[in-house]
């Protein structure tokens, strides 16, 4: 089928913008990603009812096989999410989920405390972001509702700390991904100062976007930094009560329906997770050896990441976690019947999340398609000063990101683009021009609905899609902007401690601000 070349033309960035518009206004999102995705098919076509037809067909089966066999990272991500949500069912029918909320509030005092036990697990658990997010939602959400903690606030919580540790951590399967990308960038255009991994290493102190994220997950946490939508859920959970449009309840309700034991343990709870993380980590460094054997390369730790299979480490850990979880629950002598219960609303709770992910890689395909990262990156080429490169690179790569719903494809797009850049103009600049797009890349995939990781973080709080978005935008935009600041003084001085200077005293002005907006609006509710 021959398709229209939209590479050079802004009509390639239609279907994405049309989507995501009708997400946020409508707030139903796979009516809306169901209309781009149609949008974009017919565009295609040009408006062939016929060979439209054909295309979706097409490119709806791509999603589940692809070049004739399974499509191995799809359904090894559906089975994930359909292990965990099994497991998060079984923690909580063996009343290991109850009694870590009954221990966390014993131990942990405040809704501060809460906060920061949540925002604490997301940057310990840094091997993946899917798993990060309903691994640490599913642990989290009990001790964040006993404090009335809204969903909205966990979602957010999830969110910035999921993919920002991952990108920054070279021991995930991001920092493996991104040493594979910037290794061959490092051998095209002849640099031998520093190795893939050196190289990674000193893009993280400038990843403004990453690192200041991370910080303000903490400073919102501690100083209860509340401001637009998310002020008024984190009032109305005050009030023992979340606003979720499709199914309001209130925040300590059971969402499965599964009555808890009350003989459970801490250790009903807390040992799943750890083999679950072992048991991944393993596979993940068992699967990159066995490549480095098929390419006769020596083993090591960041080899063996660079080469693992992180879709299927991620259904043998889950697997494991949920054999271990069955085993405790059928050890307290629960009747199977209800076991098999439980075990099946546990996977019937991801349906919403898994359907959403389906339309999203839908539509992920068809904006490929469209050429909508091909037509973006073509706006970083011109007659721009060096100086201004890395902010322009910045912001590009985080309305690609946006625009894809994929970091990861955002990735391997601009990071070529990046480095022919930056050799063709100053090859000083590579590693800030990198840095910026890594940086640029989390901050629109963290702000788009058609995310996968922005939908895994709604699924694991629990929260509304689109809720979780609208509450999450005005803190991604702040960080995006101390960032903005970060890389025009990096561009400009070319100084990593000069642009870490003036991004600190930005991002603790944009928290003084947030204390003040927040206050003012306590007084406004309370007048």
């Amino acid at each position: 089928m021959n398709l229209i070349d939209f590479s050079s033309s802004p009509i390639s960035l239609l279907p994405a913008l049309i989507a995501l518009s009708l997400a946020i206004i409508s707030r139903h999102v796979v009516a809306s990603l169901g209309i781009g995705i149609l949008l974009g098919a017919f565009l295609l076509t040009h408006y062939s009812v016929s060979e439209s037809t054909y295309y979706l067909a097409s490119t709806v089966s791509s999603v589940f096989v692809e070049d004739g066999s399974i499509n191995s990272w799809n359904m090894s991500i559906v089975g994930f999410i359909v292990l965990l949500g099994m497991m998060t069912a079984l923690l909580a029918l063996s009343g290991g989920t109850r009694a870590f909320a009954n221990w966390a509030q014993q131990k942990v005092k405040s809704k501060r405390g809460s906060k920061i036990l949540a925002a604490a697990l997301g940057v310990f658990i840094f091997i993946d972001d899917y798993f990060n997010s309903l691994a640490v939602g599913s642990i989290s959400r009990p001790v964040t509702d006993r404090f009335y903690v809204s969903r909205a606030k966990l979602a957010y919580i999830l969110d910035s700390t999921a993919a920002p540790i991952c990108v920054v951590s070279p021991v995930s399967s991001w920092g493996a991904y991104i040493m594979t990308i910037v290794s061959g960038i490092l051998i095209s255009h002849g640099v031998v100062e520093y190795s893939a991994l050196g190289a990674y290493l000193r893009i993280i102190p400038m990843n403004f976007y990453a690192v200041f994220a991370l910080l303000m997950v903490f400073a919102v946490a501690w100083f209860s930094l509340d401001i637009g939508q998310m002020r008024k859920h984190e009032i109305l959970a005050s009030q023992a009560q979340d606003s979720d449009d499709a199914n309001e309840h209130l925040v300590q309700e059971n969402d499965l329906d599964i009555e808890e034991s009350e003989n459970g343990k801490i250790s009903y709870l807390v040992s799943p997770i750890l083999l679950l993380i072992a048991a991944t980590f393993s596979a993940m460094l068992y699967t990159g050896s066995q490549a480095l054997a098929e390419q006769g390369t020596a083993f090591s730790v960041f080899a063996a990441l660079e080469n693992t299979n992180v879709g299927m480490s991620l259904i043998f850990g889950s697997g494991v976690g949920v054999l271990f979880a069955l085993a405790i629950t059928l050890k307290q002598g629960l009747p199977l019947s209800t076991v098999l219960r439980a075990v099946w609303l546990g996977a019937k709770s991801m349906k919403g999340a898994i359907v959403i992910l389906l339309f999203a890689w839908t539509i992920g395909k068809v904006i490929s398609d469209m050429q909508t990262g091909t037509y973006l990156s073509t706006l970083a080429q011109g007659n721009v000063s060096p100086q201004w490169l890395p902010v322009i690179l910045f912001l590009l790569s985080g309305l690609m990101a946006f625009s894809t719903g994929t970091s990861w494809g955002t990735f391997g797009i601009m990071l070529p683009i990046a480095g022919d850049m930056a050799a063709s103009i100053d090859i000083s600049l590579i590693l800030p021009m990198l840095s910026a797009v890594l940086a640029g890349s989390v901050f629109g995939d963290h702000c788009s609905p058609i995310s996968d990781t922005t939908i895994l973080s709604s699924t694991g709080a629990r929260c509304n899609h689109i809720v979780h978005v609208a509450t999450q935008l005005p803190y991604a935009l702040a960080v995006a902007f101390i960032s903005s600041i970060g890389f025009i003084v990096l561009g400009v001085s070319g100084s990593l401690w000069l642009s870490l200077v003036v991004t600190s005293a930005v991002f603790v002005a944009i928290c003084v601000l947030f204390s003040i907006l927040s206050r003012s609006r306590v007084v406004t509710a309370t007048s």
